[in-house]
């Protein structure tokens, strides 16, 4: 590994602004980045824009960039759990990207939600362990509306089944999901947590969009998520399944958010609202 590294400990980057983790300069991200966990992801994304290139693979940290009907984007993987995913979008922020798709998969816990549906997060309890280290939990992790209504234009277009509601990010796959840890463990708090959620009408689990989310309304960036169901919690099933519609359905999102930009632009209005399209 390259130890010339320009500056302290605080922000280490190289000439170009090499970013410490992600291995990407300036000139490397674009404005629009797609977020999977998975490294392996990243290439299926790239698979469907006009044109791509391999940026960088380090540690956790895969990125692609290229063009998707013209418009610049790019994926980078952030792997799994808050910590690496607060990583990625601080640097790929840094390098000018403003506007974020968590593309994942998670565990459904509402009937009517089947394995291979797809659900679009308006916000997210903040159980990732890491937004709290940014901002009191008081603060919420909401979703931008304009990345979470484009993800809705998307489903619709492609004609995939999708729900709208809100996640609970948590720290932990198996106790903090209150699924058993090793030889059965399980703390007492979890026991209800599954009916609990249910209760206040929380769609599913999964581990990063509150660090995303948080971290976007903090530092006045866009960003939202998409995920496959490849498990139901209240029915015990797994089927992995969907992840192909997740990928479809983000950068289509993608496509949206650029034309409605493109018509703020001209018009010179800050925001996105039905009325620019009239």
């Amino acid at each position: 590994m390259n130890s010339d590294w320009k500056s302290g400990a605080e922000r280490p980057v190289m000439e170009g602004d090499l970013q410490y983790h992600i291995r990407c300069r300036r000139g490397d991200v674009n404005r629009y980045v797609l977020l999977p966990g998975d490294p392996a992801r990243v290439e299926a994304i790239a698979q469907g824009w006009g044109s791509s290139r391999f940026i960088a693979d380090n540690r956790e940290h895969r990125t692609w960039s290229g063009e998707l009907d013209g418009i610049p984007v790019t994926a980078c993987s952030t792997g799994m759990g808050g910590p690496s995913t607060s990583i990625a979008l601080e640097e790929l922020a840094a390098l000018g990207a403003d506007t974020f798709i968590r593309v994942g998969s998670c565990g459904a816990i509402q009937e009517g939600v089947e394995c291979g549906d797809l659900v679009i997060c308006s916000g997210a309890m903040r159980q990732d362990g890491t937004s709290q280290d940014y901002i009191d939990l008081s603060y919420p992790a909401a979703a931008s509306y304009e990345v979470t209504a484009a993800l809705v234009e998307s489903c619709e277009r492609l004609k995939v089944r999708y729900h709208v509601g809100v996640s609970c990010t948590t720290a932990s796959f198996y106790c903090g999901q209150a699924r058993p840890g090793l030889k059965g463990y399980s703390p007492s708090s979890q026991a209800h947590k599954v009916e609990d959620l249910n209760r206040a009408g929380v769609m599913n689990f999964e581990m990063e969009a509150a660090t995303v989310l948080t971290l976007a309304g903090l530092y006045g960036l866009r960003a939202g998520a998409v995920f496959a169901v490849v498990a139901h919690r209240l029915k015990d099933s797994f089927q992995y399944v969907g992840i192909d519609h997740s990928i479809r359905a983000a950068n289509e999102a993608l496509k949206v958010l650029a034309a409605w930009d493109r018509a703020k632009e001209a018009r010179g209005k800050p925001f996105w609202f039905p009325g620019l399209l009239a």
